[in-house]
């Protein structure tokens, strides 16, 4: 444990949600008896499925493209997303009245590409195989003068991604553990920020598939670790390696990741559609899968969990509900 003053702070998501307030929404909380029943806890679901852009990522791109300078949103801003992010900070720009050029994978889901160029961003893609996502973005901003905005590798993002556990608290109380998708980190750094400092003693359980546990690994040898990048149904989960800054304060904050196959996201997909009513993205789905599969052991009470988005178009997720066994 370091005794150095953390790069994003309780207050530090204070403030952010202060300068959100009115830009994002308030997503609903819901519960649901069954799920209670089959977790053996008490479960309180934040559906960001809710937020603008279909996902939590709004938090932290309006966040962060609010503080720029009024020359840094003349000239754009830019950044590399497989989807949610990208959206994000394609609206971020338009309410901002600024452009953005966003770097995404040729097989990023064609919903949430659409999406993106439905807001005005511009599209640059790559092979998310080969190519090097963030040498591209930061080429092109140079080229343009224009200001990145990454996905999880920044404060002012990650404490705009806590304020949905901050929101989650506020409306529910004190939690005993929270559980959320892990990807770069960012969501899951945020949102232990808030709950550690509010409540030191609560678990904060970070949920990965099983073929991209980066984070996993990074924890278990205290330096982050890259692995293949993962073929999984969760695109926005498929990354290789933890970010540099969200590994910093994971490393302190999180409790622990635990892992969830493609079958399972499957089965809690369908779960929350028959059950909850909701559409959740396979991403989103990856708390509810750990949750159904009993893979966290020893859960305590109240259980907080994050549904991250719900950002799927209807042929995949018909597709994937119909294949859950």
């Amino acid at each position: 444990m370091t005794t150095s003053t953390p790069p994003v702070t309780l207050d530090d998501v204070r403030d952010a949600a202060a300068r959100l307030k009115g830009v994002v929404h308030r997503t609903p909380v819901l519960r649901s008896r069954t799920l209670d029943a089959l977790a053996g806890a008490e479960v309180l679901l934040k559906c960001e499925n809710f937020q603008r852009v279909g996902a939590f990522k709004f938090r932290g791109a309006y966040h962060t493209a609010s503080r720029l300078t009024p020359g840094q949103l003349a000239r754009g801003i830019a950044t590399y997303s497989s989807g949610n992010h990208a959206q994000a900070v394609a609206l971020a720009a338009r309410e901002l009245g600024t452009t953005a050029v966003i770097v995404m994978p040729e097989d990023a889901p064609a919903s949430k590409r659409d999406a993106t160029a439905g807001y005005g961003a511009e599209i640059v893609t790559y092979d998310r195989y080969t190519g090097d996502r963030v040498t591209l973005a930061e080429s092109l901003a140079a080229e343009r003068g224009l200001t990145v905005i990454p996905p999880y590798e920044h404060p002012h993002v990650i404490a705009g991604q806590g304020t949905a556990a901050l929101e989650l608290v506020e409306e529910v109380g004190e939690l005993d553990a929270l559980i959320t998708p892990v990807g770069g980190g960012g969501l899951i750094a945020g949102s232990a920020t808030v709950v550690k400092a509010l409540r030191p003693g609560a678990r904060v359980i970070g949920v990965e598939p099983e073929t991209g546990d980066d984070t996993k690994r990074s924890l278990e040898a205290g330096h982050r670790v890259s692995v293949p990048v993962p073929h999984t149904i969760a695109d926005g989960q498929a990354l290789h390696t933890p970010g540099e800054l969200t590994f910093s304060l994971n490393r302190r904050l999180v409790d622990g990741i635990t892992l969830v196959t493609d079958d399972e996201i499957r089965a809690a997909m369908r779960f929350a559609f028959e059950r909850l009513k909701i559409v959740v993205e396979p991403s989103g789905a990856t708390p509810l899968a750990a949750l159904l599969s009993g893979r966290v052991a020893q859960l305590p009470r109240r259980v907080g969990v994050i549904i991250s988005g719900g950002n799927i178009d209807a042929d995949r997720f018909a597709r994937l509900c119909a294949s859950a066994g």
